[in-house]
C-alpha cells in the first residue's frame, strides 16, 4: 500500500462473478440468512446421508487469528492469548502463549513467549519456549532463557543466555512414574 492510499476506500471488485456450483448445498430464500441449517426430515434416519464433517476439517477451515504490530508501534504491558500468529514489526513488551511468533528485522520483543514456532529476524530479549522449532535468521538476535525443540541459526544470527533443548524424555518419565508404569526408586 502506498502512502496516501486508504485501506477502506478501495474500489469495488470489477471481475466477473464466478459461476455458481451445479448443486448448491442449501437453497436460499430472499428473506432467509445463508447459514440457517435445514430441519431434519422424518425419513432422514432411514436414508443414508452424507457423512458428518470431522472436527479436524472444521478447524482447518476456520481462518487463523493473526496480530500484526506494525512498524513504529509500541505495545507494552499486555498478555497475548489465543493468537495463532503474532507478527512484530514494531516493539512489544508482553507475555504471550500462542502457536507462532515472527519478529521482523525492524521488530523487537521483550518478555515471555511460549509458542510452537519462533522465527526471529529482529531482536528478542526475555524467556522463550519454542516447543517445535526456533529459527534465527542472519539479522536475528536472541537473548535470555531460551528453550527449543529444534533450532536453526543462520550465519550471522546470534543467541546468548541460558540456552537448551527441550528434553522429550523428562516429561514422559515423570508421567510413567506417576501412573505406576515405571518403577521408581525410593
Amino acid at each position: 500500500m502506498k502512502y496516501g492510499e486508504n485501506l477502506f476506500n478501495r474500489t469495488r471488485d470489477t471481475r466477473a462473478p464466478s459461476a455458481p456450483s451445479a448443486a448448491p448445498a442449501l437453497p436460499r430464500q430472499p428473506g432467509q440468512p445463508a447459514a440457517t441449517p435445514a430441519a431434519p426430515l422424518p425419513s432422514a434416519a432411514a436414508a443414508p446421508g452424507p457423512a458428518p464433517i470431522p472436527a479436524a476439517n472444521q478447524a482447518a477451515e476456520t481462518p487463523a487469528s493473526r496480530l500484526i504490530v506494525g512498524p513504529n508501534i509500541k505495545l507494552r504491558g499486555v498478555e497475548i492469548d489465543d493468537c495463532d500468529t503474532l507478527v512484530v514489526e514494531g516493539r512489544v513488551e508482553a507475555t504471550m502463549v500462542s502457536r507462532e511468533i515472527q519478529i521482523a528485522e525492524t521488530g523487537a520483543f521483550s518478555g515471555k513467549v511460549d509458542v510452537d514456532v519462533a522465527e526471529i529476524r529482529g531482536s528478542f530479549q526475555g524467556e522463550m519456549t519454542a516447543r517445535r522449532k526456533l529459527v534465527i535468521h542472519a539479522s536475528g538476535r536472541v537473548t535470555g532463557k531460551i528453550r527449543y525443540g529444534k533450532v536453526l541459526v543462520q550465519e550471522g544470527g546470534e543467541m546468548s543466555g541460558d540456552i537448551g533443548a527441550i528434553s522429550a524424555e523428562a516429561p514422559v518419565t515423570a508421567l510413567r512414574a506417576s501412573t505406576g508404569l515405571l518403577p521408581t526408586r525410593d
